[in-house]
């Protein structure tokens, strides 16, 4: 089997690619600034730049962690969420309660897919 790295670092790699699986590490927002649609909205571009380097779509997502440090965020984050996952095809997901590395973080999306 091959295994393929996706933007690898010393710490971690973007995704990993095994046997048609694609694992993402945790995705971060690039505009801490912003509110939690906003922020969730920039994570879900990044996880779409992603998947398509990897062969891969949002509409293949087998399953998705979404970490908030705060639960009174959880409807932005839907807000954000709901306007992009592709209908008829959202993936299995569970939303919890995590402080985050940064504490201007209020999202972190991880998630599990196929490729095309």
């Amino acid at each position: 089997m091959t295994v393929q790295h996706y933007q690898p670092t010393p710490r971690l790699s973007d995704a990993v690619v095994a046997n048609g699986f694609v694992f993402l590490a945790g995705q971060v927002p690039t505009n801490p600034e912003a509110d939690v649609t906003a922020q969730t909205e920039n994570v879900l571009a990044q996880i779409d730049r992603i998947l398509a380097d990897c062969g891969s779509d949002k509409a293949h997502i087998c399953e998705a962690v979404i970490y908030l440090p705060d639960l009174a965020d959880y409807d932005g984050m839907n807000r954000a969420w709901d306007a992009w996952v592709t209908p008829g095809k959202t993936p299995a997901r569970a939303c919890v309660q995590a402080k985050l590395a940064n504490p201007d973080w209020k999202v972190e999306i991880k998630l599990t897919a196929v490729q095309k």
